[in-house]
C-alpha cells in the first residue's frame, strides 16, 4: 500500500520516500508516493527519482496491487535498491497541465448537463462523452458558459464520505462508464463552490486546481458523433 501524498497536497512538488519493492514488470513501490497513478481518464505523472548513488527517471505511474503505486521507469534505466531512501521530484508542467483539464471538465459537465458517458485528460487536448442525441445547438454559447464558470473563481474543496453515504445519493455519480472506487469503506467527493453555492460535487480521486480562475481560459473543440445517442465534446487550454 502506497501513501496517495498527492490526494492530501495536489500542490507537492517534491518528497521523501522509501523503497518497499520492485514489481515483476520492472516498476518501483514506494511507501508514500507523490506521482499519481493513471486512472478515472487522468494519466500518470511523470518525473525522476534520486537516491545516493543513482538516479532514475519516471516515465509513468500505474496501480498495482493492493493498493500499490506504481512508478514505470524511462527505458534503459536502473532501479534503486529495496530499502532506498529515495526523493521523488514531480514534471509539476505536465501535472498543473492535468489539474486544469480536470478541473474543467468537471465544470464542463456542469454547463452540458447530460450523463457522461465516458473521458480523457491529456495535457494538450482533453474529452467528455456525453449521452447527447442531437448536436449542441450553440457551441459557442456553452464555451462562454465554461468560461463564465471559470471566471468566477470558485473554490475547489475535497472531502470524504462513506460507501453507504454514495449508495444512499446515486445522483452524485454522473459517469456512467467508469464507477468510483467502492469497497476501501470511504469515497472522496470534489466540490466546486462552497456549500450554500455549490457548483459541481462528484466523486474523484484525480488531482485538481484549488480555484477555478487557476484554469485560465478554455475553448471547445470539435464535436464528434461516436454512436447514436453519444457526442465526444473536445476541450482545450488557451495557454
Amino acid at each position: 500500500m502506497s501513501k496517495p501524498l498527492f490526494q492530501e497536497d495536489a500542490y507537492m512538488t517534491e518528497a521523501q520516500g522509501c523503497v518497499l519493492s520492485h514489481t515483476d514488470q520492472g516498476g518501483v513501490v514506494l511507501d508514500q508516493s507523490l506521482f499519481y497513478a493513471t486512472g478515472g481518464g487522468q494519466p500518470g505523472d511523470r518525473g525522476q527519482l534520486t537516491w545516493d548513488g543513482g538516479q532514475m527517471g519516471v516515465a509513468t505511474t500505474v496501480k498495482g496491487e493492493g493498493g500499490a503505486i506504481v512508478l514505470v521507469p524511462t527505458d534503459g534505466q536502473g532501479l534503486p535498491p529495496v530499502g532506498a531512501d529515495v526523493t521523488q521530484q514531480l514534471d509539476w508542467d505536465l501535472r498543473l497541465r492535468h489539474m486544469r483539464m480536470h478541473t474543467a471538465l468537471h465544470l464542463l459537465s456542469v454547463v452540458i448537463p447530460l450523463p457522461v458517458t465516458g473521458g480523457q485528460i491529456g495535457a494538450e487536448k482533453s474529452r467528455l462523452d456525453f449521452a447527447m442525441e442531437h448536436p449542441l445547438e450553440d457551441k459557442q454559447a456553452v464555451e462562454d458558459m465554461l468560461n463564465d464558470l471559470i471566471a468566477r473563481d470558485l473554490e475547489v474543496t475535497t472531502r470524504w464520505i462513506s460507501d453507504a453515504e454514495l449508495e444512499a445519493n446515486p445522483g452524485l455519480v454522473k459517469t456512467m462508464s467508469v464507477q468510483p472506487p467502492k469497497g476501501a469503506g470511504q469515497v472522496r467527493l470534489v466540490r466546486i463552490g462552497t456549500k450554500d453555492e455549490q457548483v459541481d460535487l462528484q466523486p474523484c480521486g484525480g488531482t485538481h486546481v484549488l480555484r477555478t480562475t487557476e484554469i485560465g481560459r478554455v475553448r471547445l473543440g470539435k464535436v464528434e458523433k461516436k454512436g447514436r445517442v453519444n457526442r465526444r465534446v473536445a476541450l482545450h487550454l488557451d495557454s
